[in-house]
């Protein structure tokens, strides 16, 4: 599997209503840190994630993450 392009060595913290949404694993995405679909023709697919009520999250943006969606802080280590 390839890597995944490095968009940011910083989260996206963001306030997001409940529902659904697709983070973008690839770090090709123009409307990072969500999913446009320029993953197509690789091996990367959105990680889907729901929030059943609004939330403060903080998105990953470097894509290495090991808690997708949401920032663990291995951006520190990039």
């Amino acid at each position: 599997m390839s890597e995944p392009v490095i968009f940011d060595k910083k989260p996206a913290v963001m306030d997001l209503d409940a529902g659904t949404y697709y983070w973008c694993s690839c770090g090709q995405s123009s409307n990072q840190p969500f999913c446009n679909g320029s993953h197509k023709g690789t091996d990367f697919t959105p990680i889907a994630f729901t929030l059943d009520e609004k939330k403060t999250v903080a998105l990953c943006n470097c894509k290495v993450t090991g808690n997708q969606p949401f920032c663990d802080g291995s951006h520190a280590k990039l």
